[in-house]
């Protein structure tokens, strides 16, 4: 996810500080991410072996099953091939790929029941504990959080970030699954619920358990069901809770000692952003993928070069699109696509019916690139499909349904931009976005949390001519340049 390396460095704030209650430190971290303050500087953070290794591990597709594990983890999760420091098709914030995935099998599935922790650099999965008596068949899948990479890089803008990679994550494994199994989502599920059926220790007793090793905060869960199977069922998340704590990873010298106040800070609020008081067992929602994606579309996708997302899409292909981020889910935040070409506007979906209507004309691309830390290569780009709401006084529910069902509809958006021939790249990190006031309308009620650029295939033509970068408008926020395509991961 996008963001500005140009980072001077600031005064250190106390290592040892107690981050202040959750619900002020959420609309102060809000505020703070939207703000144009850069992140400081730190160390580069390499990445750490995977401390999953128990002695029993298994391939993820060495079994038959109904639910053929080692297809979707293929398509979703798994290390491409020959490509060397990333491990999704679609990388994660700054190439650090924070997000986990963790297992819990019934019978049905190419693994034999049980808990397990998933490897994507070796499609492997490791195997943490048995399975509760009586859970019923089909896979559960838990997508945690490790956050210290991330806010090595992008300090105070990480949070979001965390979350949004996760609604991609998400968003992969169910359109992976959804065409062989019947996949239920779930964006609010109680995070120490998570933690107990995954067999983790909750966030704030972690380094008291198990010291040495990097916390995980579960954020997501999918349940994967043999399809004709029961249904209307609650997916089993308290019998897994009620096994005992699995295995522990691997202590790594030095790999969670005394974090810095931002890692403290990002783990306590997302600590408190996982929390759901009224269902702690989540609301689930059916996944499907639109029938332009086959198994070929998600194989293929990838976040495009800026360079390569110069050329406006169709209307018609923009529409279809859209209309794919706004019914990934019932819940969320509001989309719009901003549209550069001749006639450049603001569009929304038509009211009633397919089809896209204007909601303003006007280059809004060049407002963007300063928007979206700076990136000027978003100024030509063919379009920008853009998430939008979450206010300055949204609940920590609010917060965190806004970003993960962004990350999650914008993934399901990027596949079926791909399955269409089109290029594409999530923009996360934005700062002083806020689209509502821009259109007159109260402001900190409207801010756009996520986006996705989208290019056409470039024409013969392209290689002769090349659209120049408009002139920033003067009611443009300043943000800090990034180099063309140094910094942006989505």
């Amino acid at each position: 996810m996008p963001d500005t390396p140009d980072r001077p460095a600031a005064p250190a704030r106390g290592a040892g500080a107690v981050p202040p209650a959750a619900p002020h430190l959420l609309l102060a971290a809000l505020a703070d991410v939207r703000s144009p303050r850069v992140p400081e500087l730190a160390p580069y953070a390499p990445e750490r072996p995977f401390p999953w290794n128990a002695p029993v591990t298994a391939n993820a597709g060495e079994l038959g099953g109904a639910i053929d594990l080692d297809r979707v983890l293929r398509l979703s999760l798994t290390a491409p091939a020959n490509t060397p420091g990333r491990l999704r098709p679609v990388p994660s914030a700054g190439a650090l790929h924070p997000v986990r995935a963790h297992l819990l099998l019934g019978q049905g599935c190419s693994l034999p029941p049980g808990r397990y922790a998933y490897d994507p650099r070796t499609h492997r999965a490791h195997q943490r504990g048995p399975a509760p008596d009586g859970v019923p068949p089909g896979a559960l899948v838990v997508l945690t959080v490790v956050a210290s990479r991330t806010v090595a890089h992008y300090g105070h803008r990480a949070w979001p970030l965390l979350l949004l990679d996760t609604g991609h994550a998400a968003a992969a494994l169910a359109l992976a699954g959804a065409t062989t199994a019947d996949v239920l989502v779930s964006l609010d599920a109680d995070g120490s619920l998570l933690s107990a059926a995954v067999g983790l220790p909750d966030a704030p007793d972690w380094q008291d358990a198990w010291p040495g090793t990097e916390p995980e905060l579960p954020l997501a869960a999918l349940l994967l069901t043999p399809p004709g199977g029961p249904s209307g069922i609650d997916p089993p998340l308290r019998a897994w809770a009620g096994l005992p704590r699995g295995s522990a990873p691997t202590p790594r010298p030095g790999a969670d000692t005394t974090p810095p106040r931002e890692l403290a800070a990002a783990r306590h609020l997302l600590h408190h952003i996982g929390e759901a008081s009224g269902r702690p067992g989540g609301t689930w929602h059916p996944a499907s993928r639109p029938g332009q994606v086959t198994d070929e579309a998600l194989e293929a996708r990838r976040s495009a070069p800026p360079e390569g997302l110069h050329r406006p899409p169709g209307k018609e292909l923009l529409s279809r699109i859209l209309a794919t981020a706004e019914n990934a889910r019932p819940d969320g935040p509001a989309w719009t696509l901003a549209v550069g070409n001749t006639a450049p506007a603001l569009y929304a979906a038509a009211r009633g019916g397919p089809g896209l209507d204007i909601r303003a004309v006007g280059d809004t691309r060049p407002t963007l690139a300063h928007w979206a830390a700076g990136q000027q290569w978003i100024a030509t780009s063919g379009a920008v499909l853009l998430a939008h709401g979450c206010p300055d006084d949204a609940s920590h529910a609010t917060v965190r349904s806004s970003h993960l069902v962004a990350g999650y509809a914008a993934g399901a958006a990027q596949a079926h931009a791909t399955a269409l021939g089109l290029r594409s790249r999530p923009i996360g990190s934005w700062q002083q976005a806020d689209l509502g006031a821009a259109f007159g309308d109260t402001p900190g009620r409207d801010w756009i949390v996520h986006g996705l650029a989208l290019g056409a295939p470039p024409s013969a033509a392209d290689s002769l001519t090349t659209e120049a970068p408009p002139a920033t408008p003067p009611t443009a926020s300043a943000a800090p340049a990034a180099p063309s395509g140094e910094e942006e991961r989505p």
